[in-house]
């Protein structure tokens, strides 16, 4: 088994390219751009230390970067909560979105718990 196997990492990349949807319509000022990038390197990162830790195969290698992981989904649905009170998203893709990441997140705590 690969870590491109495990359901978690599928839905971290489809939060990514969701991401990529969502910011497409920001406005091109500082706020929006500072907002975009941020988001979109927080959800980035969900996926890229699962991929990491995997590679590393030590187990508390592994765990690090597996909570560095839920951090990031953790990062990303503050960034979701500023989106929506600056009016950056609708209400129910903030709704959808929030949902995806909490799950992300309590997947990767299972694991995390699965591991210790």
């Amino acid at each position: 088994m690969d870590y491109r196997d495990l359901d978690v990492y599928k839905l971290g990349l489809e939060a990514f390219r969701l991401i990529v949807e969502d910011v497409k319509n920001f406005p091109g000022n500082t706020i929006g751009k500072i907002i975009m990038g941020q988001v979109i390197r927080s959800i980035s990162s969900i996926t890229a230390n699962i991929a990491e830790g995997y590679g590393r195969q030590h187990g508390k290698e592994y765990l690090h970067y597996l909570y560095i992981s839920r951090g990031s989904a953790t990062e990303s649905i503050d960034w979701y909560e500023k989106m929506k009170i600056l009016g950056y998203i609708e209400e129910n893709i903030y709704n959808e979105r929030i949902d995806r990441l909490e799950h992300i997140r309590a997947m990767l705590t299972k694991m995390i718990n699965t591991l210790s």
